[in-house]
């Protein structure tokens, strides 16, 4: 593994693009940067896990550990459902919400 990591050059022409050609705020391109050389680092371990360790077992696990998939809406829902119900409790306006939480659960994933 190297101790440095570049981008390579079409990211830096885009980057480069969006900031003086676009008007692209800094930031955004700061953030887009600093994801893309992680998402690079992410894939050197990787690599190396499976190659020079043979324990491409863990890349899955690495990468769901690392990477993880935002809530499906389904789970937002059930979240907002439960958030929704102690707000209402706070200020003794409970409210039967199982009817609600049935519907969400049979919704597939």
């Amino acid at each position: 593994m190297t101790d440095n990591i570049y981008p390579p050059d079409h990211l830096l022409r885009k980057w480069e693009q969006l900031i003086i050609d676009e008007g692209e705020n800094v930031d955004v391109v700061l953030y887009e940067a600093f994801q893309a050389g992680a998402d690079q680092e992410l894939e050197a371990c990787c690599e190396i896990l499976r190659g020079e360790f043979n324990y491409h077992h863990l890349v899955e696990p690495l990468r769901a550990a690392r990477r993880p998939k935002p809530p499906s809406l389904k789970e937002q829902a059930l979240q907002a459902l439960d958030l929704l119900k102690v707000d209402a409790s706070t200020h003794g306006l409970g409210f039967n919400s199982s009817a609600i939480r049935r519907a969400l659960e049979s919704l597939p994933d």
